[in-house]
């Protein structure tokens, strides 16, 4: 390492004891960093071919306001999203607050009163406890007479294809494939995998509607779950799709229908699509878009880094170091509310924003414990920036995530190692 880069390190708080440890980890992962390049370059041509396909011109950056009738720019966008994603059609819009608010509208709007939905891959996100009706909640798909059947994974995290064929009956209307693990350190699901377990399902019942939620793993992959036989994928633009651009939104790509559904849900009946301003804010949509798959890559190596910093350090580690990579998030288990704490302070010190900040555990609405969020972002939530966050209890798991550059990854990584040092949680060889 030269010595300008490590006098900068250096001036950021980073002791040489910590710096030379993560430069070894470094040296080692150069091939799996080339393999991420190349996939990055296999999605960036897609996007570029979706956006070339659809015409985007410059006219489509102009600002709508009120209904937003005849809006080319958010026309287009759906249409280009359509294509990178191969689905039929596309919802885009500012109007979708985050992922939570994705989820629910794609299943209110393609739920009815009887109907069941079925998680095959145990309990969903946090967040969607209310959405359900796990937990007690206004609104929620248990007070309209919707029921909730699961089937958790089995021990070693595969499918329980005899407990899923008996869950399936007459009312299963949806089911809902979350891709990435949630605050669990289960493994995320691959794209093979997803598609595997589609197959399994509609060879049962043909007509189900099989939705993906695909939180943190756009762009990780070659290949998406429409491509696999999904009907549905939704996720957030303050995620990797919106390349740390976007400063709001969330989109449902999938089977017409199914997104038609969501558009008179969102809007209202008889208004669907053709209503949306989209507020001066398209142009970020477009820009993000085109960005993800290197912003994407950026944050992969990140959490591969990670994983092998770790590791070596004696933690468990999910994925661990060596596995392939379906999402951005890095799982490790601190074991200590002192640990996880301290990780998140470092990864808070890193940021560009708030950096002075010490961030503190709280009972974050949605959430059935304290929660501890390090996030010093330009868009305020967005987890395809450096952030990490993890629930108050055991295995007090913290979950780390984005980045939108490798080095910006890396010095985040670096510094919650440096925290845990400072505080004698872990001892450097």
């Amino acid at each position: 390492m030269n010595q300008f880069l490590e006098n900068q390190y250096t001036k950021l708080g980073i002791s040489k004891e910590v710096l030379a440890f993560g430069a070894k980890i470094e040296e080692e992962l150069k091939d799996r960093f080339a393999m991420i390049d190349a996939r990055a370059e296999v999605n960036q041509l897609k996007v570029i071919e979706a956006m070339q396909k659809n015409k985007v011109s410059a006219e489509c950056f102009n600002i709508s306001s009120g209904y937003g009738y005849n809006d080319l720019g958010r026309d287009t966008l759906e249409k280009v999203y359509a294509d990178c994603f191969k689905g039929e059609d596309a919802l885009v819009r500012p109007q979708i607050t985050c992922g939570t608010h994705a989820l629910a509208l794609a299943l209110m709007s393609n739920l009815r009163p009887g109907d069941e939905l079925l998680s095959p891959v145990g309990k969903p996100y946090d967040t969607l406890e209310e959405v359900i009706g796990i937990r007690p909640s206004k609104g929620s798909l248990a007070e309209y007479q919707i029921s909730y059947a699961q089937v958790d994974l089995l021990e070693d995290g595969s499918f329980d294809y005899e407990g899923i064929k008996k869950a399936i009956n007459e009312k299963t209307r949806l089911v809902t494939i979350q891709r990435s693990k949630g605050y669990a350190t289960r493994p995320t699901l691959s794209v093979e995998r997803i598609g595997e377990l589609i197959r399994f399902i509609k060879g049962i019942k043909p007509d189900v509607i099989c939705m993906v939620d695909n939180c943190y793993g756009e762009f990780v992959e070659e290949r998406e779950p429409l491509e696999v036989g999904a009907d549905m994928i939704v996720g957030s633009l303050i995620k990797n799709p919106g390349g740390g651009l976007a400063p709001i939104g969330g989109y449902i790509v999938g089977k017409k229908e199914c997104v038609e559904n969501a558009a008179y849900r969102l809007t209202s009946p008889g208004l669907g699509k053709e209503v949306g301003a989209s507020l001066g804010v398209i142009q970020s949509f477009y820009q993000g878009l085109f960005l993800a798959p290197t912003v994407v890559s950026g944050a992969l190596k990140g959490a591969i880094f990670a994983a092998n910093i770790y590791e070596k350090l004696g933690y468990k580690v999910v994925p661990d170091s060596t596995e392939s990579r379906h999402d951005i998030i890095q799982a490790i288990e601190l074991n200590s509310p002192e640990a996880l704490c301290a990780f998140c302070e470092g990864i808070q010190a890193a940021a560009p924003v708030d950096s002075y900040v010490t961030p503190e555990p709280w009972a974050m609405p949605g959430y059935d414990s304290d929660v501890i969020m390090a996030a010093g972002a330009f868009v305020q939530g967005s987890s395809i920036e450096l952030s990490a966050d993890g629930p108050l209890k055991p295995p007090y798991a913290v979950y780390f995530q984005g980045g939108l550059t490798w080095y910006h990854a890396k010095l985040g990584i670096l510094m919650s190692l440096q925290k845990l040092y400072e505080h004698q949680l872990v001892k450097i060889d």
